[in-house]
């Protein structure tokens, strides 16, 4: 027989259980309000809290019908998995050199990157969208990718720096003794630690390049290039705003996030603790 380690309920706790219960009734409560506006029709003008009666399904079959919402899942899901792709592996190369190489130079390279994380992006706009207009990098993935990727690096480097201090220097030695060049030592020992700490970055990095919608509005000026909160933007207009539309492709365009946490969700506080926390 297997011993059952989960906490067992304690009477004398019910304040914290009712606590818990208050917080998820507040995080879920803009969920319920969403999918809410997403079944009412038009012409519903009640409360946005009672659950509407009929419910209105014409809204989702819209979305589906005019295809915009397939092109948005495609063009970020294109953006969201270069971003992450170019972010993991120059962030953990540099972290893995940062973290290893103790010096004075690496500090100041270490406070300047987190002090590039102070800078709001929307300050910059400007500059950046001047210079990759004169290197006709808008309306292209990669010059979405770039921006995005550079304002992410700094956040990725920070846990993965914190993360692989905690990694014993050891290792690095004795696979040195064995032979092995800075690179194999990174791969073969390093990386395949980091797996918990990529969990963390995906999530917390993905869903932020998901629902970018400044610079996507500025660079993606193409209605083919257009992603899921641009798409939501276009059932605003200064003549009337379908709530319901609006609603539905939200709902939509949240369910690819939705199904990767669920598989990620294991990782996720391991990994975020270990790389916040450790070094």
């Amino acid at each position: 027989m297997f011993e059952d380690d989960r906490m067992p309920f304690r009477a004398k706790d019910w304040w914290k259980y009712l606590i818990s219960l208050f917080l998820l009734i507040i995080y879920l409560f803009p969920f319920y309000v969403i999918i809410n506006v997403s079944l009412r029709s038009f012409s519903d003008t009640s409360s946005r809290i009672q659950f509407p009666n009929p419910i209105y399904w014409e809204n989702f079959r819209k979305v589906i019908e005019s295809g915009e919402i397939f092109t948005g899942i495609k063009n970020c899901i294109i953006i969201t998995v270069l971003v992450l792709l170019l972010e993991i592996v120059v962030g953990c190369m540099a972290a893995y050199a940062l973290a290893r190489n103790q010096s004075k130079l690496n500090e100041v390279v270490r406070s300047l990157i987190m002090s590039v994380m102070m800078i709001t992006p929307l300050t910059i706009l400007v500059g950046i969208y001047s210079t990759m207009s004169t290197i006709h990098a808008t309306s292209t993935y990669w010059g979405m990718v770039l921006v995005l990727s550079a304002f992410g690096l700094p956040l990725v480097i920070f846990l993965y720096t914190n993360f692989i201090s905690s990694i014993p220097v050891a290792l690095d030695e004795a696979a040195a003794i064995d032979g092995a060049s800075n690179l194999q030592v990174f791969f073969r020992i390093i990386l395949p630690q980091l797996k918990t700490v990529t969990v963390t970055v995906i999530i917390l990095q993905g869903v932020g390049v998901w629902n970018e919608y400044t610079y996507s509005y500025y660079f993606l000026q193409k209605t083919s290039m257009r992603t899921i909160t641009l798409v939501i933007k276009t059932f605003f207009s200064a003549v009337s705003n379908d709530y319901g539309a609006a609603a539905a492709t939200a709902v939509i365009g949240m369910m690819p996030l939705v199904i990767v946490y669920l598989f990620l969700q294991k990782y996720f506080i391991q990994g975020q603790v270990e790389g916040a926390v450790k070094g």
